[in-house]
């Protein structure tokens, strides 16, 4: 039985999406209401912010400059390409950036592929937590973030400001 909540944060209200598991949830979406590929929770059942507690822990210290790396469970749903590009968001270090060909070579993909790596990044379901965020243009231009560009500047401001957290 899926199980949501909604959680304040200095980006504005985040949707928090999840299985339970125990006495807490396996994270499977985490978006802003109403963003592109957001989930639509119209026809859960159950809102219940308990089960999410570590996940609110979690990220308030993130928010706070107090939290680098999450330790959260999480499972997505996603094609073996996308699988394989948020793996590789997964690795890009806290208060750093990378390009989209960056990414695309990581994982092994031509230069051709950038489209797809983006289109795949976009399709990102757990915003934060999975920091596609840190990806950029290869001019250092801002782009692509779902819940939109000053959000994105945003979180790399704060992560650039706690770089020794």
């Amino acid at each position: 039985m899926t199980v949501c909540t909604t959680l304040g944060t200095p980006l504005g209200e985040l949707l928090l999406v999840g299985e339970p598991a125990g006495d807490g949830v396996t994270l499977t979406s985490l978006s802003m209401p109403g963003q592109k590929n957001a989930p639509d929770v119209s026809s859960v059942q159950r809102r219940d912010p308990r089960p999410f507690a570590e996940v609110a822990r979690q990220l308030e210290a993130y928010f706070a400059g107090e939290l680098a790396t999450f330790d959260l469970a999480f499972t997505c749903e996603g094609t073996e390409f996308q699988r394989q590009v948020w793996a590789a968001l997964d690795d890009i270090p806290y208060g750093t950036t990378v390009s989209y060909g960056a990414v695309a070579a990581r994982i092994g993909a031509s230069a051709s592929a950038v489209r797809a790596v983006a289109t795949a990044i976009g399709a990102n379901p757990l915003l934060v937590v999975r920091p596609c965020h840190r990806v950029i243009r290869s001019n250092g231009e801002l782009s692509g973030y779902a819940g939109g560009p000053e959000r994105k500047q945003r979180l790399l401001d704060l992560e650039n400001s706690h770089r020794s957290a």
